[in-house]
């Protein structure tokens, strides 16, 4: 059993209290590997912003369970050598099983998610209060999940979406235990969020994705108040990178995000954590796809990978500083 708080490690809980009062979202970045990181780490220590490094099952697939959280206790002493103490959680991203997220609890995650949002309303009560019994022994943070949200992301796979449904929110929060709540108002996982038709058409011709539901957020957070909401599937798909892609070999049509004046919205309302994968991916891929179409002889992994990590360091920046807010709050 590794305890988290040996790793220099915090769980969600006062995090997520500061951001509600704050009215701010905490920045919840996944990764798979050292590069990435790195950039978040670093962006946050610029930024001075509190954060939260997501992995999740498909993360140890790629490595292992071993290797994700010494990488993230190194990075942890890092960022203290560096003189910065902004606080860092290492957090499961839809863990699917009791058995999962005990697995990363022994191996010294500070919190987890447990995705019961494909299950019955009772079966979902049943497994996440499991999983809060458990985590709660080591003060370890839990966030369940009420609604589905549609898309493809590390093969979370759903084709339709189910918006949550206020009236039950309450009853799951108190029969559960849970910590925090995602919730679902019209975010999606992947890169391709919306379809076209979906979409309104602006003057300039450009795709505009459907609002979010903040009717629902509303009336979530009215019955839980002082409660910290999460969205999910919350990239914005930057179309610089996708131009970039697109431009060196790479085939993305179509590809639609979360407009960032929503997400900034949401944050100042109850969303305290608000969670970013495909933009990591995404702004990665476009840098190294161009760098290795301009510098064909270079065989160094550390070049390009360089060039992608960079990028990543200024696109967390922005996000901190002009998207969620939570730039100068660690």
């Amino acid at each position: 059993m590794n305890n988290y708080t040996q790793s220099g490690l915090v769980n969600t809980k006062d995090m997520l209290k500061k951001a509600y009062e704050r009215h701010y979202a905490v920045p919840a970045y996944n990764f798979n590997n050292l590069e990435q990181v790195q950039a978040i780490v670093e962006a946050c220590i610029k930024t001075n912003s509190p954060v939260i490094l997501q992995a999740s099952k498909f993360t140890f697939a790629y490595s292992s369970i071993q290797f994700v959280t010494n990488l993230v206790r190194g990075a942890v002493s890092h960022a203290r050598n560096l003189g910065s103490n902004i606080p860092i959680a290492l957090h499961l991203d839809h863990g699917d099983s009791f058995d999962l997220c005990k697995m990363v609890i022994d191996h010294g995650f500070s919190s987890v998610m447990i995705d019961g949002s494909h299950l019955s309303f009772e079966e979902n009560i049943a497994l996440t209060k499991q999983v809060v019994d458990y985590a709660g022994k080591y003060e370890v943070t839990v966030e369940g999940e009420l609604g589905k949200l549609a898309g493809i992301e590390d093969n979370i796979n759903s084709e339709e979406s189910t918006y949550t449904k206020p009236d039950e929110v309450v009853n799951f929060v108190t029969s559960t235990g849970v910590d925090s709540l995602a919730i679902s108002i019209g975010t999606s996982h992947g890169a391709h969020k919306f379809k076209p038709e979906q979409c309104s058409i602006s003057s300039e011709g450009l795709l505009i994705p459907p609002p979010l539901r903040f009717d629902i957020l509303q009336k979530v957070s009215e019955k839980l108040p002082g409660f910290p909401i999460v969205l999910h599937g919350s990239s914005t798909v930057p179309k610089e990178f996708v131009t970039i892609c697109n431009t060196y070999g790479g085939s993305l049509a179509n590809s639609i995000g979360i407009p960032e004046d929503q997400l900034s919205k949401a944050s100042k309302m109850a969303v305290c954590k608000i969670n970013i994968d495909s933009d990591g991916k995404l702004a990665m891929t476009a840098l190294v796809r161009k760098f290795l179409h301009e510098n064909p002889s270079v065989i160094d992994p550390r070049e390009f990978l360089k060039a992608g990590r960079k990028e990543l360091i200024d696109m967390y920046i922005h996000k901190n500083s002009c998207v969620l807010f939570s730039a100068g709050n660690a």
